[in-house]
């Protein structure tokens, strides 16, 4: 029988007949690569030298490799709109699934509004044309791409998913063809000296780089919170996340490395790193290096809007289911627009949330690298602090229902599945802890660690907007689940045992399904 927590409710029923179909396995693949690849935190990985190269290709590895295998399967298998809230709910119940959504969600307009908009105005600014820090220019530019995120997402997604498909082969083409005039560049003035002994892993540098190379790493699961509007979910979802996986690794490898071979380590910032390398080897084109730069710039600031969009447009639809399922704010921010077919007020909230987000983070004293590092540590935060909840829930679904067909499967047991499952929550677990108490492990282990000269501020100010933004998102989840209650009390009436299932209980489901075709 079909247990009450897995029950959806008569309201997200009807709001999800609004949505359309309109993802082929293309525009999937090219949405989680547009999400998924952020080349925005290379130049942050790669200050830490050769060693980012060593440990992006362990974590390539040891956490990619099996994370990647257990969404695979878990994706491709429980689909549904809202994604990750589904697993989690079907898993722990609504409540646990309440949670890991808002986790996940609020990391979208936290990042848009407290990193990529200063790093979009950063890259304006260095590259293109000066806005003084805190003018009035700088204000408008920094709220205009926030809301160009939002709009994206509250347009229809046949029209609004050219955006991040835009993002996804732009990145690609950027990455290319800095690779390409590394090479060229290479031949003609040489590069940074590099040795064996340099790419040498040390303590230091793996509590550091751990919570971002893993922050890049994670999300390409994501897309399931828009599976109701796949053409063909169950085959197009492996084959997405496998392909987008794999490009990904190369894409943050060989990047790092063209970086370090042609910066000096301690020139390597946040903010303008990347396009500084890409000002240095462009040199080899001559008069037309100018105008090169500033096109390549302008490429940058479009990849890092459509990147935000690619995120808007799937973690606000799983918002918005989790309140349509009544465990946030009820039926106001489950609404999906008739017309649209998008939640459109979940996708206000984000661009609010955005624009308080970047008010909040110009009050921090500090320059613009040091602003960056510290939102970004934030996002981090708050996304993998979902993922404790998400990862079980992919181990307990695989154990709950053994028999349900699986269009891809791991090709191990329970047992084997868990351990994969187990190795991704560990570091996901390391990576939470340095995120949000960064130093504490470093001293633990006898490592000097001066936390003004690693972050440009305070650990004051920094340690209570981390905590502040936690304790608030938990007073929200909680507020908003408890506003849910009018939405959860009323359940589908269905007209066939069928629609009971649908969405709830794949293992009976599936097994309705065989006896239908009997």
């Amino acid at each position: 029988m079909v247990s009450s927590l897995e029950r959806t409710t008569a309201y997200a029923d009807e709001q999800k007949q609004h949505l359309k179909k309109t993802l082929g396995r293309f525009d999937i693949v090219l949405i989680v690569m547009s999400a998924v690849l952020s080349i925005e935190v290379l130049a942050e990985t790669a200050g830490f030298g050769a060693e980012t190269f060593t440990w992006t290709l362990v974590l390539a590895i040891f956490f990619l490799v099996p994370y990647a295998l257990v969404f695979a399967e878990t994706g491709s298998t429980f689909v549904g709109e809202g994604g990750a809230y589904i697993w989690v709910r079907q898993a722990f119940g609504r409540p646990f699934g309440a949670i890991a959504s808002i986790l996940s969600w609020v990391t979208q307009p936290v990042w848009v509004g407290g990193s990529m908009a200063f790093l979009a105005t950063g890259t304006w600014n260095q590259f293109i044309s000066p806005l003084e820090a805190g003018s009035i220019g700088d204000w408008i530019f920094k709220i205009v791409f926030i809301w160009i995120t939002v709009i994206a997402a509250i347009l229809s997604l046949a029209k609004a998913k050219w955006l991040p498909t835009l993002g996804g082969v732009l990145k690609v083409i950027f990455i290319a063809f800095f690779l390409f005039t590394t090479i060229i560049y290479a031949a003609q003035h040489g590069v940074q000296p590099l040795h064996l002994s340099d790419f040498s892993p040390s303590l230091g540098g793996f509590l550091g780089l751990v919570p971002l190379l893993l922050f890049s790493y994670l999300g390409f699961e994501a897309s399931n919170s828009a599976s109701d509007e796949m053409k063909n979910p169950k085959k197009d979802i492996p084959a997405a996340i496998a392909r987008s996986g794999f490009i990904s690794a190369l894409c943050y490898l060989l990047p790092v490395l063209a970086m370090l071979l042609v910066l000096p380590t301690e020139t390597i910032t946040g903010i303008g790193g990347l396009l500084d390398a890409v000002q240095t080897v462009f040199t080899v084109y001559g008069p037309a290096a100018e105008v090169m730069v500033v096109l390549a710039a302008l490429m940058f600031v479009i990849i890092l809007a459509s990147q935000g969009a690619a995120w808007m447009i799937m973690s606000d639809r799983m918002q918005a289911l989790t309140a349509a399922d009544g465990a946030f704010f009820g039926g106001f921010f489950g609404k999906i627009s008739r017309a649209l077919g998008t939640p459109v007020n979940v996708n206000l909230l984000s661009g609010t949330v955005a624009t308080v987000f970047l008010i909040a983070a110009m009050q921090l004293s500090g320059d613009a690298g040091a602003l960056f590092g510290v939102v970004l540590s934030i996002s981090i935060s708050t996304f993998l602090l979902s993922y404790l909840l998400i990862i079980p829930a992919a181990i307990k679904l695989r154990w709950k229902h053994p028999d349900i067909e699986r269009p891809f499967r791991v090709p191990v047991g329970n047992v084997g599945f868990s351990i994969l499952g187990g190795i991704a929550f560990l570091w996901i677990l390391l990576g939470s802890w340095v995120a949000i108490f960064p130093g504490t492990l470093d001293r633990l282990f006898g490592q000097e660690y001066n936390f003004l000269d690693e972050w440009g501020v305070d650990q004051g100010p920094f340690t209570a907007l981390t905590l502040g933004t936690l304790g608030a998102l938990a007073a929200l989840a909680l507020i908003g689940y408890v506003r849910g209650h009018r939405v959860r009390v009323f359940r589908p009436t269905p007209a066939d045992p069928q629609d009971l299932l649908d969405d709830l209980d794949p293992a009976l489901d599936s097994k309705l399904d065989t006896q239908k075709g009997m």
